[in-house]
């Protein structure tokens, strides 16, 4: 169990209070029903198994835990808090799954340029996502390109633009309604000839017609990989924790259409639906990479879940 010195004490207090609302709401009322109760009862599971629903940690995720949860105690027979925590804290950390052993942002050492491709709906936070972790890349001193390849709205390269000047990086973009898989055809090799670090692509983020969407980044991904054979290194879908079960549908649309491989869940210091995290990664079987705890460019961490699930129960 790796519960110990995950953060510095400051690090550690900024996500224990990002997750303020998700803790009183419902890791609070878990920690009530079984303060001071002599044996794990069916009424017990009936209502820890609410708590987890109205959370939005999802069905199927919820039912694991329960089942996991009755399983253990019925087996050995252990009835006191200290196990009953313990065993609940392990259970909801093991039924994420892992982002692998990744400390810091120096991760993007792996590929030079390492290229991420953002997908998500629009709203979910993502050009500020964007703007993050360009921020962090930059502090450990990369070069950042970043690529607008939202053609379908003026305002999307606009606040790009608007995200990068702040941060002080770069961009390639051209104007609304150009070919999205020119401008990340464009900002590709703009990177190479230039030596950069990494890039980050924006793409569209729109769900109004499946097909369309599929067609479009099944493009990009395939243009992307006449100028880098092995991009994108991370499709990185954003997804809103406040939106709660709306999250999981997006999931499911994005999935459909194009290979994720990590996810961002934005917004955590706003939402009682902190739960959500544990659920997203269980069901989809896809690692919360990174979480957004706020509205500064410091406010993105690299997500590890025994931090997650501490915090939760601190």
């Amino acid at each position: 169990m790796k519960w110990l010195n995950l953060f510095s004490k400051e690090k550690k207090e900024k996500i224990e209070n990002s997750l303020t609302k998700t803790k009183e709401s419902f890791f609070k009322k878990i920690k009530n029903l079984i303060f001071n109760k002599p044996n794990i009862t069916e009424q017990t599971l009936d209502e820890i198994e609410e708590t987890l629903i109205s959370a939005d940690v999802g069905i199927k995720t919820t039912i694991k835990i329960i089942n996991n949860i009755k399983e253990y105690f019925d087996k050995n027979k252990i009835y006191n808090e200290d196990d009953i925590n313990q065993h609940i804290k392990q259970v909801i950390a093991d039924i994420m799954i892992d982002a692998g052993e990744i400390k810091d942002f120096s991760f993007v050492e792996k590929h030079k340029p390492y290229v991420f491709m953002i997908v998500g709906v629009n709203g979910v936070g993502k050009t500020t996502t964007i703007a993050k972790l360009a921020y962090q890349f930059k502090k450990i001193n990369k070069r950042v390109l970043l690529g607008a390849a939202d053609t379908f709205r003026a305002a999307a390269i606009d606040q790009l633009s608007i995200w990068a000047d702040r941060v002080g990086v770069p961009i390639i973009k051209q104007k609304m309604g150009a070919d999205p898989a020119a401008v990340a055809f464009d900002t590709l090799n703009s990177a190479l000839k230039n030596n950069f670090d990494v890039v980050i692509i924006d793409t569209a983020g729109r769900l109004h017609n499946k097909v369309n969407l599929m067609n479009e980044l099944s493009k990009i991904r395939r243009v992307m990989q006449k100028v880098i054979p092995d991009a994108p290194h991370e499709v990185l879908l954003i997804l809103d924790a406040t939106t709660g079960q709306n999250a999981f549908e997006q999931a499911r649309q994005f999935l459909a259409a194009t290979q994720v491989n990590a996810i961002c869940v934005t917004k955590l210091d706003g939402t009682a639906k902190g739960g959500v995290v544990i659920g997203i990664s269980h069901e989809f079987n896809i690692p919360v990479k990174y979480i957004g705890i706020g509205e500064s460019l410091d406010d993105i961490e690299i997500f590890n879940k025994y931090a997650f699930v501490e915090s939760l129960f601190s």
